[in-house]
């Protein structure tokens, strides 16, 4: 009887082993196998890859096209590698000039000329996509050059500064080196010995103001050197045009008062006649009722 029960439960073991490890054999609920094809890799897959690269003919860029598209990213790189720099002080103007025309006349080349065979790059690189890469590259350096107004800094086919802002920048350099020589010793040397120049770079900065002749790089140059004047080395004198605006200012001021007071004696004179003429009258009633 006791080895019958040895023996069942032997059998029952046995059982139990053999469910268990076929239990581990067997993949888990929910999972892929492995030759699911979620993660079968694709034989074919570095084919497909080259073959993504390869247009018909008709649709590839030409060579010309290719070309000019290389050029502008090279220029365009170089364009921003200047700018950088010249963030501060401001100087994209005056260091860049160069750089921006060599890119505008590429990007000139690609919008509007002709190549050979009367080649045109516009529809292949400007309109091919939504996207519009180079037109939007170009665009926002434009809209940076326009809004720094570096124009009226520039010749016409960027190949020099204005005379203009040669000269300007000629009295700034005069001006700063004034006061780099006087700065540290007694400011007040500096003031005396210094008005001379910084006057004339101020008005001269003022005049070309009125005629528009001013870009990014001459506003920041007269900011900082007025900030060097008034605050660090606390020099001040009176501007020409200033002299007008407190004449105005104390004719308004007064003008209250001369009215009050032109008002006040005009009344005390009409008051005057008035009792004369009272006076005058009652002399008369006063004759007419003795009689």
């Amino acid at each position: 009887m006791a080895s019958r029960k040895t023996c069942l439960y032997l059998v029952v073991f046995m059982l139990d082993t053999y469910a268990s490890v076929r239990s581990d054999e067997a993949p888990a609920s929910g999972a892929f196998a492995v030759n699911s094809p979620v993660f079968k890799p694709a034989a074919s897959s570095v084919f497909s890859v080259n073959m993504l690269s390869s247009f018909p003919e008709e649709l590839e860029v030409s060579e010309y096209c290719n070309n000019l598209l290389h050029l502008f990213g090279q220029r365009y790189v170089g364009y921003v590698n200047c700018l950088v720099p010249a963030a501060r002080p401001v100087k994209v103007c005056q260091n860049c000039y160069s750089s921006y025309g060599s890119l505008t006349e590429t990007y000139l080349n690609i919008s509007d000329q002709m190549g050979p065979d009367n080649e045109t790059c516009r529809d292949s690189l400007l309109r091919s996509d939504r996207l519009m890469l180079v037109y939007v590259l170009y665009s926002n350096l434009e809209d940076l050059w326009t809004k720094s107004d570096c124009k009226s800094c520039i010749t016409k086919g960027y190949e020099s500064l204005t005379n203009d802002t040669l000269y300007f920048m000629d009295i700034l350099n005069h001006t700063l080196s004034c006061f780099e020589k006087y700065s540290p010793g007694n400011h007040t040397e500096l003031c005396k010995s210094c008005k001379t120049t910084y006057s004339q770079l101020n008005d001269l900065y003022s005049g070309m103001e009125k005629n528009q002749t001013l870009c990014i790089d001459l506003e920041d140059a007269m900011n900082v050197t007025r900030r060097l004047w008034s605050k660090n080395f606390n020099c001040s004198f009176p501007r020409k045009e200033t002299v007008p605006v407190i004449a105005v200012s104390s004719f308004m001021l007064f003008l209250p008062i001369i009215f009050y007071l032109s008002s006040f004696l005009h009344s005390e004179q009409k008051k005057r006649k008035l009792i004369h003429h009272t006076n005058k009258y009652s002399n008369m009633n006063i004759q007419d009722k003795q009689n």
